[in-house]
């Protein structure tokens, strides 16, 4: 409504052009609305994925513009006080305002649904044992497989995770957008995800919006060990490290056992923790606990670079990005793929990550 009040209205269009620009700026303003009634969630827009694509622009679009026809406004506002007199907005900085909005919405979508690069970083974990100095691990989180991230997309993201040459892959949740039956042949690559020391995830809040029990028999039936509050020691010789997982935090919500670092670390011998969470706001928490280096998603980096500030406080304070938590290395990864309903990447690429374990010197 604002960007028809103060953006469409006072454009020096006929009344029916004005009328058909408004018709369709609320139809992308429902794009969630027609999702839901697509396949009853607004979390799985059921259409072809070009038109997937298209509702994501215009809504991304519609947004983009409405914040910049606010910052027109609050600068038109400025220099009247200023000049102490009326100013009048041009047509041509009102269609200037829309033509970088869809401009930079369309950016956005491109970035958000390509096949991500893999990213490098390295992390020093304290105790290390000399063994895995050197270790590899790939992360992927927030694949969001849907229309939007179907079969072809992520067979490359299998591919590409698998040309990296890591020991060992994660996947920290938010696996799918839709139920087993609507989402069984776009995730069927994922069972060509190889590693020398296997394939392990946990469930992210996803997961338990489409039948969770159902998932979790269907992606341990593709080949991932999931770690639902538990954990799995990885040996070189004699020397070990603890790779744990806990459920969403989302999760007594939906009836099911909520996130227990005690009982996944429970009987576990005394050698350097990795944590999968799936949301990185307990991190402190895993800290007091010893846990040495903690991967989460969740928060897809914040999507467009300024939007930290506004995630952070349901976050920890933890959006994207490495950091130190209490000793305790977190990191926070910016998603492989992302919600299909709001599929815009402004400055936060998607990333296949790739950690190497350091031992300190």
């Amino acid at each position: 409504m604002y960007v028809i009040l103060r953006w469409l209205l006072p454009l020096g269009l006929p009344l029916w052009t004005k009328g058909g620009i408004g018709l369709a700026i609320l139809a992308a303003s429902q794009f969630h609305f027609w999702s839901r009634l697509s396949s009853g969630s607004v979390f799985a827009p059921e259409f072809p994925r070009g038109v997937v694509i298209a509702f994501n622009w215009a809504f991304g679009a519609l947004l983009l513009l409405a914040l910049v026809q606010i910052a027109l406004d609050l600068g038109t506002l400025a220099t009247m006080a200023v000049r102490r007199g009326g100013v009048a907005l041009p047509d041509t900085v009102r269609y200037a305002a829309a033509g970088v909005a869809a401009l930079l919405a369309a950016i956005g979508v491109a970035q958000a649904v390509r096949v991500p690069p893999v990213r490098d970083i390295a992390v020093t974990i304290p105790d290390l044992p000399a063994a895995f100095d050197g270790y590899r691990l790939i992360q992927l989180t927030d694949l969001h497989i849907s229309r939007l991230f179907p079969q072809g997309w992520a067979r490359a993201v299998v591919d590409r995770t698998n040309a990296a040459g890591a020991d060992l892959i994660v996947v920290t949740g938010d696996f799918i957008d839709g139920s087993v039956a609507m989402r069984r042949d776009d995730v069927a690559p994922l069972a060509g995800l190889r590693a020398p020391d296997g394939v392990y995830a946990i469930p992210g809040n996803h997961e338990y919006f489409f039948d969770y029990g159902g998932w979790m028999r269907h992606l341990s039936g593709l080949g991932f060990r999931m770690l639902p509050n538990a954990h799995r020691v990885l040996t070189r010789g004699d020397a070990a490290i603890v790779l744990a997982g806990v459920t969403d935090i989302s999760a007594r919500a939906h009836g099911e056992a909520g996130p227990d670092l005690g009982a996944a670390l429970a009987r576990s011998p005394a050698a350097p923790v990795i944590l999968l969470d799936h949301q990185p706001r307990l991190a402190r928490a895993a800290a007091a606990r010893g846990v040495a280096l903690q991967l989460s998603g969740h928060t897809h980096g914040g999507m467009i670079a300024g939007l930290a500030a506004a995630l952070g406080p349901a976050n920890g304070g933890f959006v994207s990005g490495r950091y130190d938590v209490d000793g305790m290395t977190l990191y926070v990864s910016n998603g492989t793929g992302l919600w299909p309903g709001f599929a815009l990447r402004l400055g936060r690429p998607p990333e296949i990550t790739r950690i190497t374990l350091r031992a300190a010197r």
